[in-house]
């Protein structure tokens, strides 16, 4: 099933959403992307996760294990401590890569990412579909380190999980990434020609961020959200009923 949905090409509008999401968890964004050197090259680490996802979706179990590995290696060796109090966490909370709760959180905005991305612009997925994607990001979630009782074990269990994040006191935007996340993710360098492609990118990506997050990051109200959102709905049926099913498969899929 993950194959299946990841093999469309516009799942790759998923990517900036998820990094948003991520963002907004103040021990992920100081764990996971604050934190290293890599900053200053922050679209050649972009890069290489892109690479590492390839292999755990489309690759041998043994390339999988061998990204996974590499991962998890990196992920032990990032650690620190918050010199800023942030929401309900002091200063001085200690934060590592490798923590659980921060692995189940970016797990989380894969998978969200990539079903409403889907939804939008692909097509329905029955609940069943949602269960098997779900069950087959779990063993994602193994590859990264999680163990299996860190993770909700069923559909219900991560509508739960969902609900408890986006309503609950843990996900604060902090400066940093209301400055550096939005412009890493929103103002990538590309050519002028291909700055259309990007503005739209953002259109959608900001149109499809929980309420929340989007209100938290300070997005410019014009236009409101709600016209936002039904543009967004409006042009995501415009490809999924005359779009999608013109495209042959070599444009339409990714070559795996």
């Amino acid at each position: 099933m993950l194959r299946r949905v990841h093999r469309e090409r516009v799942i790759a509008l998923s990517g900036p959403r998820a990094l948003l999401m991520q963002a907004a968890h103040p021990l992920a964004v100081a764990g996971l992307l604050a934190h290293s050197s890599a900053l200053d090259e922050p679209y050649d680490r972009l890069a290489r996760t892109a690479q590492v996802m390839h292999a755990i979706w489309f690759g041998t179990r043994a390339e999988a294990n061998e990204a996974a590995r590499r991962v998890r290696a990196m992920h032990r060796k990032v650690r620190g401590r918050l010199r800023q109090p942030v929401g309900r966490y002091p200063a001085g909370t200690e934060y590592r890569a490798d923590d659980p709760e921060l692995l189940m959180w970016v797990l989380f905005t894969l998978v969200d990412s990539g079903l409403v991305v889907y939804r939008t612009y692909v097509g329905e997925l029955s609940r069943d579909d949602e269960a098997a994607y779900w069950k087959d990001y779990r063993t994602v979630g193994r590859l990264f380190g999680l163990r299996a009782d860190e993770m909700p074990r069923t559909l219900a269990d991560l509508d739960d999980y969902r609900r408890s994040m986006l309503e609950g006191d843990t996900l604060v935007v902090t400066d940093w990434a209301r400055e550096r996340a939005r412009a890493i993710v929103l103002d990538p360098p590309v050519p002028l020609a291909a700055r259309p492609l990007v503005e739209t990118a953002n259109f959608v990506t900001i149109a499809l961020l929980p309420d929340r997050i989007r209100e938290q990051y300070g997005f410019s109200p014009v236009p409101p959200a709600f016209v936002r959102k039904a543009l967004v709905r409006a042009g995501g049926e415009y490809v999924k009923r005359a779009v999608l099913p013109l495209l042959p498969a070599r444009v339409r899929l990714a070559p795996v």
